[in-house]
């Protein structure tokens, strides 16, 4: 068993089963962790730039987690992983060659199927080989499934404590950071501002 098939079956603890997108982003962990070691605390730094599942790969073996400060997400819906390392100052930039992936038509079907509950036992039981066989799939091409490039980015400050202000509204406490400010000096979490928004302007 290689270290990429050692690292699939990890990571699919993990998130719960093993599929071709879990597999993309234990190929990018892979890459990352050539020059770098797992991330005990802030040492190593990812930038994602989707929520898909590959991030729970890219969580459970570098060690860069939303709760260290580490894992930085930007909703752009690209596969694309950013990896910046604190002690040597390098950062690599991984954007994916989606026709290394491409599924045939009936993956869709099959998987359209199981999504919405009109599979039947056999369907899938044999998705559920059919996904894994295209995980490994992942992992063969491995070696050109991403473009790397060492990429000149700004790396993000460490994680801080922040105090806690309660909101004018609804009472609860809220990060200081995130709290938003009237003209009125009244102080509001993010929901409670935006409630009050659409009340003044009709939404």
């Amino acid at each position: 068993m290689t270290n990429l098939e050692k690292m699939l079956i990890e990571a699919g603890r993990f998130h719960g089963h093993i599929c071709p997108g879990l597999a993309i982003g234990v190929v990018a962990s892979y890459i990352a962790l050539r020059d770098a070691r797992r991330s005990d605390d802030e040492e190593l730094v990812a930038i994602v730039e989707n929520d898909a599942c590959g991030v729970d790969a890219i969580q459970h073996l570098t060690g860069c987690t939303f709760g260290k400060g580490n894992l930085v997400f930007r909703d752009h819906g690209k596969s694309v992983y950013t990896f910046l390392n604190r002690a040597t100052g390098k950062a690599l930039r991984l954007s994916l060659d989606h026709s290394a992936i491409e599924s045939s038509l009936h993956d869709r079907e099959l998987f359209e199927s199981v999504r919405n509950g009109t599979a039947t036992p056999g369907e899938i039981d044999a998705f559920h080989v059919r996904w894994e066989e295209r995980a490994r799939e992942v992992l063969y091409r491995a070696g050109s499934l991403f473009k790397v490039d060492q990429v000149d980015i700004a790396f993000p400050e460490k994680a801080r404590i922040h105090d806690n202000i309660t909101c004018d509204k609804c009472k609860e406490q809220v990060m200081a950071t995130r709290i938003v400010e009237t003209e009125q000096g009244r102080k509001f979490c993010i929901p409670c501002s935006e409630e009050k928004k659409e009340k003044e302007y009709g939404k």
